[in-house]
């Protein structure tokens, strides 16, 4: 059970983790906080939390498990806001889409890495955003990581462990830099892609006749373009070296596709495309989802 559970920043991933928590009893108290005020009083008339809080210490105070759901270019002021009100067996995790930097802001604000400090992943979401989308079901059967670093504590990891367990979600370990490396390729790299094909197509001159006939495959390819561009700004810059990595090996097969057109290379074309199918189809992706 957790006593008193303060979610920082209550929108979809905040928000939906908050539903799943109340609709299993699993706390007494949801307080939220945030900075549009609106979105929160629209959160507790919805019954995602109980309580508002004006501030992040008043948000913590007290509180026996914090969550930061906000994008991570926030997570600095939060840490810092959060530093000295935190309550003796507070555990403080995040859903974040990168980790290295939330273990570096962690260590540069507190002096070390707290060992009550439990980084964690939701592989989960959807493309809408704000609490109105969020809804208790979101981490059914869907996968979190836990990077747990050598200075967090055994009983902080079993508690956030279990908060998750008890929304349902399956929950994996990972170490921060396999993290990063495997979300640059599997998440960023894409949403990436996503952005870049719409706003290649806008700059066409038949824009409007483009996006009027746009089959199914652009729309499942594009769909993640209408995610929170602030949340995926952040994310691209918090793991920037993985995914450079990533984008440049990327680059460097689309150059090989293009060489196997332009020279009318129809064999290698065609493996390409069934090498990939293969790849595919081979995996069933239970437990992922886009974000």
């Amino acid at each position: 059970m957790i006593k008193r559970l303060a979610v920082l920043g209550v929108g979809l991933i905040g928000g939906s983790l908050a539903r799943a928590l109340r609709r299993r009893g699993y706390c007494e108290t949801i307080v939220g906080y945030g900075r549009q005020v609106a979105e929160l009083e629209k959160a507790r008339r919805l019954g995602v939390i109980d309580m508002i809080a004006n501030s992040v210490p008043e948000a913590v105070a007290g509180a026996d498990m914090v969550v930061l759901a906000t994008p991570l270019g926030a997570f600095r002021s939060l840490f810092e806001a959060m530093n000295g009100h935190l309550a003796p067996d507070a555990v403080v995790t995040d859903v974040g889409s990168a980790k290295g930097c939330v273990v570096d802001t962690a260590r540069s604000v507190f002096g070390e890495m707290p060992a009550y400090v439990v980084p964690g992943h939701p592989i989960a979401g959807t493309e809408h955003s704000g609490v109105e989308a969020s809804f208790a079901e979101l981490f059914a059967g869907r996968r979190v990581i836990l990077t747990p670093t050598k200075e967090t504590a055994a009983a902080a990891l079993g508690r956030v462990r279990a908060m998750w367990e008890t929304a349902d979600a399956i929950v994996d370990e990972l170490t921060v830099e396999a993290h990063d490396q495997i979300l640059a390729a599997t998440s960023h790299l894409p949403h990436l892609l996503a952005y870049a094909l719409v706003n290649t197509l806008v700059d066409l001159d038949e824009t409007e006749a483009i996006f009027r006939f746009a089959a199914g495959g652009f729309r499942d390819f594009t769909r993640i373009a209408s995610s929170d561009p602030i949340m995926w700004h952040d994310i691209c810059f918090a793991n920037r070296h993985a995914l450079l990595s990533a984008l440049d090996r990327y680059v460097e097969d689309l150059r090989q596709l293009r060489a196997s057109i332009e020279r009318g290379d129809g064999e290698s074309l065609k493996n390409s495309f069934a090498r990939a199918k293969r790849a595919r189809d081979r995996f069933t992706f239970k437990g992922q989802a886009a974000e």
